[in-house]
């Protein structure tokens, strides 16, 4: 099989990633995240971000997602974000694990991104003793269908469930991708966002996220949060080395360009060269194609690794590591499924 745009975590370690790892494990250093190597990773984050905020790595983006949602709720309350975002359909109830009951009210959109009009009509139902009130926004960016939302999108968003005194949370795994697509990290911050998931597996590092959090009020007893859920790593380093490889290097920026250049070439040639259709804009990383059933199943059986997504289209990721190469086999082989 050719698992080359089965997903971008199909890809192995960025050589930047590999290169920062190799320089972490060198000689001896303070465990538990007290070393100069995670200090260092955290303040590229920092700066990308132009903010002041408490930076810890973690070991999967579902256990960032699920702990910086636990963060913002109360276990009788529920969490808004899109019925197609990750915390909602791949990290079976870790939302709700971590948050020791803590709900989730899915809003619908176009291409992953929340309808504003579909948060509203949810802001104003309302609150009863028998289900859980909405008290936190979680965000994609870029979304699950591939959309990267703008500051505007963002603020329509945000602003009226921060009027409530909500708390707001962003799942960044593809981040390095809206970045390279054209959005400022630095409106992460400015836009009153509490809690980002900054990515790093999908950007071509090992298993790291970034949990980074704005609101500092929210770190009282991290360490001991992340302690009791398995997140916090004795050899810190050699989660942070990886990420702060991509970084220092420029690869976090220069891999998502990429991925998202070869997405680009992939939507370009089964548009022109295949009777098959877009089901979603290309903005980052993502194509998604309508596609028959029996198309799909003989694109499989010629060896290539795709599955269908939650629309009933077929999903085409690309990553740091693909080649035009592969690009262009994968545009014939669509094509010559006419």
């Amino acid at each position: 099989m050719r698992y080359d745009f089965g997903s971008d975590n199909t890809a192995g370690m960025a050589p930047s990633a590999l290169e920062g790892l190799i320089q972490a494990n060198a000689g001896f250093v303070p465990s538990y995240g007290a070393d100069a190597i995670t200090a260092r990773a955290a303040d590229q984050i920092r700066q990308r971000l132009d903010a002041d905020a408490d930076v810890r790595f973690v070991f999967s983006g579902t256990a960032a997602n699920a702990i910086a949602l636990s963060m913002l709720t109360y276990p009788f309350e529920a969490v808004l974000a899109h019925n197609a975002a990750h915390v909602c359909t791949d990290e079976t109830g870790a939302p709700g694990f971590f948050g020791q009951g803590v709900g989730l009210i899915g809003l619908p959109g176009f291409s992953g991104r929340i309808d504003p009009l579909a948060l509203k009509a949810q802001l104003t139902e309302p609150e009863v003793g028998h289900r859980q009130p909405p008290a936190a926004l979680s965000l994609t960016q870029a979304t699950e269908y591939g959309a990267v939302y703008t500051e505007e999108e963002l603020r329509h968003l945000i602003e009226p469930v921060k009027a409530r005194g909500y708390g707001v949370h962003m799942d960044g795994a593809r981040l390095a991708n809206a970045a390279a697509a054209g959005f400022d990290l630095k409106d992460i911050a400015r836009l009153g966002v509490d809690i980002l998931v900054f990515g790093g597996a999908k950007a071509g590092a090992s298993c790291v996220e970034a949990l980074v959090l704005f609101d500092k009020s929210l770190a009282r007893r991290l360490d001991n949060r992340l302690k009791q859920a398995g997140q916090t790593a004795s050899k810190a380093r050699t989660l942070a080395g990886p990420m702060l490889g991509l970084l220092e290097s420029g690869d976090w920026e220069a891999g998502g360009a990429h991925a998202n250049l070869m997405a680009q070439r992939l939507a370009a040639g089964i548009a022109t060269r295949s009777p098959f259709v877009l089901a979603h804009p290309v903005e980052s990383n993502t194509v998604f194609v309508r596609m028959p059933a029996e198309a799909h199943q003989r694109l499989k059986a010629l060896g290539w690794a795709c599955y269908q997504f939650d629309d009933g289209s077929v999903r085409f990721v690309c990553s740091w590591a693909t080649q035009e190469e592969a690009v262009d086999e994968l545009i014939a082989a669509i094509a010559g499924l006419n």
